[in-house]
């Protein structure tokens, strides 16, 4: 990873075989982020585990093994007890220019990933709602 900061503009490089969430957490570490916005990411995964949100617990999960080009990453993290909550949903695109998309569990770097954050000084949290079991923001 390489990663180069200005005006609270975070621009992070990632290589092949990479982690996406574990080089976030360690960029968002580096840069001393508290909380952040994606604002743009392209490249390509050779692997990745996406989900959908179906019921509280339930995320279905899907890994797949083959590279497709991120057409969109969006989302937001916060630092939280001394660790990073990564809030991501991406959108994903293969050969025959078909696109799915959903919450990203873990991405592994294919060709490069190139990333982009917006930190902010806006103070949220994340705790888990009974009702769904989702970790929702919280404003403190």
């Amino acid at each position: 990873m390489e990663s180069k900061e200005y005006r609270n503009i975070v621009f992070i490089r990632l290589f092949p075989d990479e982690d996406v969430n574990e080089k976030l957490v360690e960029a968002c570490r580096l840069h001393k982020v508290k909380t952040a916005v994606i604002l743009s990411a392209v490249g390509q995964l050779k692997k990745a585990k996406i989900g959908y949100f179906k019921t509280k617990g339930n995320y279905t999960p899907k890994e797949f093994k083959k590279p497709f080009e991120i057409l969109s990453l969006t989302g937001n993290i916060c630092s939280q007890n001394e660790d990073f909550l990564l809030h991501l949903h991406v959108v994903l695109g293969d050969e025959d220019k078909k696109a799915f998309g959903g919450h990203l569990l873990q991405g592994i770097v294919g060709v490069t990933a190139e990333i982009v954050l917006l930190k902010s000084d806006v103070h949220i949290q994340r705790e888990t709602d009974e009702d769904t079991g989702l970790k929702t923001l919280v404003f403190k």
